[in-house]
């Protein structure tokens, strides 16, 4: 049984302020491309390799709405890894509590915070 640590919007930034925490984005390029978390590391759930992940951090994910990111905990925790840790409501949720992404600006093409 897959045990899921929800991480609130607000934790979740408080603890990548701290440090010593590594985001992982879980979505697929172009998502990740369109907006996302500052500092997030893309790896795709369609190629996750659990092993593949930062060492001697805590780990995060995060997709857009929490599903993906329930579903690499599950992946990790297969491979005998301990990484428990998620973004509840994913990206949604962090936009919904305020806090900032980088988008591509349609005009330009280049990043632009919002």
């Amino acid at each position: 049984m897959t045990k899921i640590h929800d991480l609130t919007p607000a934790e979740v930034d408080a603890r990548m302020k701290i440090g010593g925490v590594e985001l992982i984005d879980v979505r697929e390029p172009a998502e990740y491309g369109a907006e996302r978390i500052h500092g997030a590391l893309l790896f795709p759930l369609s190629s996750f390799d659990p092993h593949a992940l930062p060492k001697n951090v805590d780990i995060i994910f995060q997709c857009g709405t929490g599903k993906r990111s329930g579903m690499a905990v599950a992946r990790c925790q297969a491979a005998g890894l301990k990484h428990a840790a998620h973004l509840a409501g994913g990206l949604q949720a962090w936009k919904a509590a305020g806090l900032p992404t980088i988008a591509i600006d349609p005009a330009t093409g280049k990043p632009r915070e919002k």
